[in-house]
């Protein structure tokens, strides 16, 4: 495991694009020629490897990061894909609140609703409010 002297003392030769520090458990510390330093977690799932960012040296030290990666496990394990996960999480917190998808097809709905005929309109909003309603169930 990779202490934070390790860390800090860590350069990657000029003659190479990078170069790589094992911790443990798939997670390493990537360095570049300027000098920047960025923690990755290495994974498979369904057979392909994958990587996840897990923050920049010395804002995520070596023992924030073995946390993250141990999330990120727990996560693998439960089934989810760690970097989906984020990406969603990442999603939901620019969003602003109230925004959803049946806030959202409402609003469309009462935008459109003028330029259309009343029974194209009533039929539209019934289908829109049962396609909510089976959204939510399932």
């Amino acid at each position: 495991m990779l202490t934070d002297v390790e860390c800090k003392n860590a350069t990657c030769p000029p003659e190479k694009t990078r170069s790589r520090l094992a911790c443990s458990g798939g997670l390493y510390l990537e360095v570049s020629p300027n000098g920047s330093k960025r923690w990755f977690w290495k994974y498979r799932k369904e057979g392909k490897e994958g990587r996840m960012a897990l923050g920049s040296y010395p804002a995520v030290g070596p023992k924030e990061a073995r946390k993250a990666r141990d999330i990120a496990k727990a996560q693998k394990s439960n089934g989810h894909d760690p970097v989906k996960v984020r990406k969603v999480e990442k999603l939901k917190a620019t969003l602003p609140d109230g925004t959803t998808f049946k806030a959202v097809a409402l609003e469309w709905y009462t935008k459109q609703a003028p330029q259309w005929s009343p029974s194209h309109a009533a039929r539209s909003l019934r289908q829109l409010e049962r396609d909510l309603r089976v959204g939510r169930d399932s």
